[in-house]
C-alpha cells in the first residue's frame, strides 16, 4: 500500500490516521457513549467508568477540536454544557459498532487474556 503524504505526517494505512485522532484509552469509550445522542459532562463521567474527570474534559476537549464532537453551551447559570457528535464524529462511532460486537462476543476470552497477563491468574 502507499502512503499519503500531508505537511509534517505520511499515513501508510488509514487506522494511522484513526489512532491519530481515536488514540487513547477513553477516546472510543466517549465516542460509544455520545452515539445515542448528546451527554452532559456528568453523564459521561457516570458512563465512561475509571475516567478521572480531569482526563474526560481534556479529550472531550481534544475531539471538540478535531471536530468529532460538538460542544454546547447553553449560556445558563449554574453551567449547562452537552457534547454531541458531529457527522464526521458519527462516521466515526459506526466503525466502532463492529468492534464493540467482537469484544462481546469474546468478552470471556479477553478477560482471562487479560487477568493471565497481569498475572491475576495462571495460564492454562
Amino acid at each position: 500500500m502507499t502512503g499519503r503524504t500531508y505537511p509534517g505526517k505520511t499515513y501508510r494505512c488509514g487506522l494511522e490516521a484513526v489512532l491519530d485522532i481515536m488514540g487513547g484509552k477513553w477516546k472510543p469509550l466517549i465516542l460509544y457513549h455520545l452515539a445515542p445522542g448528546a451527554k452532559r459532562t456528568g453523564e459521561l463521567r457516570r458512563l465512561v467508568t475509571n475516567v478521572s474527570e480531569k482526563m474526560l474534559i481534556q479529550h472531550l476537549k481534544e475531539l471538540a477540536e478535531d471536530g468529532i464532537v460538538r460542544r454546547i453551551d447553553f449560556q445558563t447559570v449554574p453551567p449547562h454544557v452537552e457534547y454531541e457528535l458531529t457527522a464526521f464524529g458519527r462516521s466515526l462511532a459506526e466503525v466502532l459498532a463492529p468492534l464493540c460486537e467482537w469484544g462481546t462476543a469474546h468478552t470471556d476470552e479477553v478477560a482471562f487474556i487479560v487477568q493471565r497477563r497481569d498475572g491475576t491468574t495462571r495460564a492454562a
